[in-house]
C-alpha cells in the first residue's frame, strides 16, 4: 500500500503500539459495551477504556476501523486475569515471560520475528501477554500442529453474506500463486470483503487500492489497464500485488505486508515500521480465521 494510505492511518493505529505484559489486570464487567459518541474514534474509545484498538475491531468485527459512528454499541471484552499464569518451569524449547518482558525483546533475544511467535502460540492479541506466560519459540522445538482459529459469530456472518466477493478472492488467488487464507485475509483487513469502501486517502474497493497503485501494477504486472471501480479488477490488481511482494520478500509476510501498508519502497529502504505490526498481526491471526 502506498506510503500517502500509511500516513493516513497512522493516528488510527498509534494507540496499539503498547506491545508489553498486562499484570495485574483487573477483570471488566461481563461482556461491558459502549455506546459511540458524536465525535468518537475507536482510538479515542481505545484510551478511554483502556482496550486496545486492535481487540476493538476483532470483537465487533469492525471491516475498517477508521468508519464507527454515533450510537453504534461495541463490545469492550473482558481484560485477562493473572490467573490463567502458566506453570514457571519452561518446556524445551519454550520461554517462560517474566516481569517487563514483551514479545519484541523475546523474539530480539531468540533471533525470530513476533509474527512467527504469534502464530506458533496462537496469540490472538500480541500487545497481551503475561508474567509466567510459557511460549513457544519457533525453531528451537518442534512447532505445534496448526489449528484455525474460532471466528466470532459477528464475524462468521458477515463473511457468509459476502460469499461472492470471496469466491472472486479465491479465483485471482489461485491465478496467481496467492495462499487463498492469506489474500482473503488481506481484503477483510483492508474492506471486510467491501467494494463500496473508499478511505479517506483514495484507497478503493476490496483490496483497497489508490489510483497511482493500480495504474503500476496494470502497466508492470498484469500489462493493461485496471479499473479499480470495478470489483473484480480490483481484486485481480490486488493479489497480483501480493503476489509481486511474495516473490520479492521470498515469502516473509512481515515484509509482504508492510510493504502493502507503507509501501514498496519504505518496506525496503527500513523495513517494518513498529506502527505496521498491529496492521501485520491482525492480518496473520485473520489468515488462521481463514484456514491458513
Amino acid at each position: 500500500m502506498p506510503f500517502p494510505r500509511f500516513l493516513a492511518l497512522v493516528g488510527g493505529l498509534i494507540t496499539a503500539l503498547a506491545i508489553g505484559p498486562m499484570l495485574g489486570a483487573v477483570a471488566l464487567a461481563a461482556d461491558p459495551t459502549v455506546v459511540v459518541r458524536p465525535g468518537d474514534t475507536l482510538t479515542g474509545i481505545s484510551k478511554r477504556h483502556g482496550v486496545p484498538v486492535t481487540d476493538l475491531v476483532q470483537l465487533n468485527a469492525i471491516s475498517n476501523p477508521n468508519r464507527v459512528y454515533a450510537g453504534q454499541t461495541l463490545r469492550l471484552g473482558i481484560a485477562p486475569t493473572p490467573a490463567a499464569v502458566a506453570p514457571t518451569a519452561a518446556a524445551p524449547g519454550a520461554h517462560v515471560v517474566g516481569r517487563g518482558e514483551n514479545l519484541t525483546t523475546i523474539a530480539r533475544h531468540y533471533g525470530v520475528t513476533v509474527a512467527a511467535i504469534v502464530a506458533a502460540n496462537g496469540i490472538s492479541n500480541p500487545s497481551r501477554i503475561f508474567g509466567g506466560q510459557q511460549l513457544i519459540i519457533p525453531g528451537s522445538a518442534p512447532a505445534p500442529a496448526p489449528t484455525t482459529a474460532p471466528m466470532p459469530p459477528a464475524m462468521a456472518v458477515a463473511v457468509s453474506s459476502r460469499d461472492a466477493v470471496r469466491q472472486v478472492i479465491v479465483e485471482e488467488a489461485a491465478r496467481y500463486g496467492v495462499p487463498v487464507p492469506f489474500a482473503l485475509a488481506v481484503a477483510w483487513q483492508e474492506s471486510g470483503w467491501q467494494q463500496g469502501v473508499v478511505s479517506r486517502a483514495g484507497a478503493i474497493g476490496v483490496m483497497q487500492l489508490i489510483p497511482a497503485t493500480a495504474a503500476w501494477v496494470g502497466e508492470s504486472m498484469l500489462g493493461m489497464p485496471v479499473n479499480i471501480n470495478d470489483q473484480r479488477d480490483n481484486v485481480r490488481a490486488g493479489v497480483r500485488l501480493l503476489a509481486h511482494y511474495l516473490a520479492r520478500y521470498a515469502g516473509n509476510r512481515d515484509l509482504v505486508l508492510a510493504a502493502y501498508y507503507q509501501g514498496q519502497t519504505a518496506a525496503d529502504r527500513h523495513g517494518v515500521y513498529n506502527v505496521s505490526r498491529p496492521y501485520i498481526a491482525s492480518i496473520l491471526l485473520l489468515e488462521r480465521l481463514f484456514g491458513g
